[in-house]
């Protein structure tokens, strides 16, 4: 699979097989994702592996969080404001949510809850001492690490949703203090009898983004 091939068959997929992925395959992944360039090599990434029953204790904890109705309280705040085209973008992902997955796009609450039944979910953590800059390089290295990903056949989803309850993924994952859960990934292989899979979120044009400047 070629670079171009790998991003235009990555989307975010919210219903996993059990199927675990081999360790071998992980650590490819993510020599690869550390290949990742970076403002002045400074390689800001402190990246924390869950499996087995990693993952199993920490789904747990977050659909109990849920059921007590815990509010959440992710550790980077979300955006204050979104802009118009922004707003623009989810009510077209809310239109083919209806359109795409059928039935099945009741369920987007109860997936999200049980962390897309996962077998593998990534926290690429940064110090809280860093900024904006570093924070840049965290989304590089998350999306490089998710087209490798990609390669090997794994499907995954970059969620807010899986920072929520930060006490709970510091706890599990054994997460230091100084670092800050910037954002969760969930690899594993998509289940083809799902319909939340054939979600396919639009995009916005070249002619609504970007400008040419000669």
């Amino acid at each position: 699979m070629d670079t171009i091939e790998a991003i235009e068959a990555r989307r975010s997929v919210r219903a996993f097989l059990p199927n675990p992925i081999k360790q071998d395959t992980l650590e490819t992944i993510l020599a690869a994702a550390a290949r990742t360039p970076s403002w002045a090599n400074t390689q800001p990434w402190e990246t924390f592996v869950l499996s087995g029953d990693a993952v199993a204790e920490l789904r747990a904890a977050f659909q109990e969080a849920h059921e007590q109705r815990q509010p959440g309280r992710p550790e980077l705040d979300p955006p204050k404001h979104w802009t118009d085209y922004c707003k623009a973008g989810t009510a077209d992902l809310r239109e083919a949510q209806k359109r795409d997955c059928g039935e099945d796009f009741k369920s987007f609450g109860r997936q999200n809850q049980a962390l897309f039944d996962a077998p593998a979910i990534i926290y690429p953590c940064m110090d809280k001492a860093l900024g904006h800059w570093s924070l840049y390089d965290l989304g590089a290295y998350a999306q490089t690490l998710m087209l490798a990903a990609q390669d090997f056949g794994i499907d995954s989803i970059a969620a807010y949703t899986l920072t929520i309850f930060p006490e709970i993924v510091h706890r599990v994952a054994k997460i230091p203090d100084n670092l800050e859960v910037t954002i969760g990934l969930a690899l594993g292989y998509a289940d083809p009898a799902r319909g939340l899979n054939r979600l396919q979120s639009p995009r916005r044009s070249l002619d609504e983004s970007v400008r040419w400047v000669d």
